[in-house]
């Protein structure tokens, strides 16, 4: 059974980690840091944002390819990808704004955790339901 679904969720990841990539890239350039944060919170912002996404989106890409290659149904699967996208831009973004509680950063860590969940039960049930 091919992917139909998963693809354009892992191109909207693989986008989100792009630009990531070039915002803490763009400031280790302009501040001349190579390696580490040099004390600039800014740059640990970036890195962290970038390692964050790095954390919990692959494995939330894997949920979700899970669900449609056992058969799930497109809505299922859609459902985990809306939600952990989402979740990981809001997340992203509230990193962004604040290295302290930001509606950005715990909207983003609720929907990604509502994905993971939501992709735990439909794989679970693809798996018991056979």
């Amino acid at each position: 059974m091919p992917l139909t679904i998963a693809p354009l969720y892992v191109a909207l990841a693989t986008i989100i980690l792009l630009i990531l990539t070039v915002r803490v890239i763009r400031l280790r350039r302009r501040l001349a840091i190579g390696l580490g944060t040099g004390g600039d919170a800014e740059l640990e912002s970036a890195i962290r944002g970038h390692g964050n996404f790095t954390e919990y989106a692959p494995i939330g890409l894997i949920v979700l390819a899970s669900a449609e290659l056992s058969g799930a149904a497109g809505a299922w699967v859609h459902a985990i990808g809306i939600l952990l996208i989402g979740g990981r831009l809001l997340h992203a973004w509230g990193l962004s704004q604040s290295r302290g509680k930001s509606f950005g950063r715990s909207a983003g860590v609720a929907l990604t955790v509502a994905a993971l969940l939501v992709g735990i039960g439909v794989n679970l049930a693809q798996f018991l339901g056979r």
